[in-house]
């Protein structure tokens, strides 16, 4: 039997609610873990890998892959990548681009877009899909807003440690700005 994927929905009211939950995220990072990020243009998705970064360790320049596929950043404990999955038309364009060698090896992978693969990557350990409040295209124009929800989700055990560790740490408080929204059952990654 698949062990219950423990998941926890969260609401970040701003960029510093962001910066806190990658700051709680980040020390569950090392090597061989896989991130995956997901959510509209916009949503956040570098800004938090920006974040984690900095959280890390990381003082200098953070770049999006969106035109590089991948960007290498040395940290003090362990390299991480990040991958831009944004611009593949399917998971054949992964393959032959050689992804595969770089995750679940020594370094940690933030993979953006991750859908793009169409199912060709390796499950991740936790999974972070950020989205505008409702996800409704009808609201409010989205730049008008710092607000985003978040919906993290754990697929391993270390991932499933670090969901019941940030839904702790918000039990308590200790995440400035980011407010708990605990689903009921299992969550079944997409």
């Amino acid at each position: 039997m698949k062990p219950e994927i423990p998941s926890i929905e969260l609401s970040l009211r701003d960029e510093a609610a962001t910066r806190a939950l990658a700051g709680a995220i980040a020390p569950h990072l090392g090597p061989g873990f896989v991130l995956y990020l997901s959510g509209d243009l916009g949503a956040g998705k570098t800004a938090f890998t920006r974040a984690l970064l900095r959280a890390l360790g990381w003082q200098g320049r953070v770049r999006s892959p969106t035109f590089t596929l991948a960007e290498l950043y040395e940290l003090p404990n362990f390299d991480l990548y990040h991958f831009d999955f944004y611009r593949f038309a399917g998971s054949d364009e992964w393959r032959e681009a050689g992804i595969g060698d770089y995750l679940g090896g020594q370094a940690a992978a933030v993979v953006e877009w991750p859908e793009m693969a169409e199912g060709g990557l390796p499950d991740p350990d936790l999974w972070l899909r950020l989205a505008y409040p409702d996800d409704d295209p009808a609201s409010e124009p989205h730049a008008a807003t710092e607000s985003r929800t978040a919906h993290l989700s754990g697929a391993t055990d270390r991932g499933r440690a670090c969901v019941v560790g940030i839904a702790d740490a918000c039990a308590l408080g200790l995440l400035a700005g980011v407010c708990s929204r605990p689903r009921s059952g299992p969550s079944p990654l997409p």
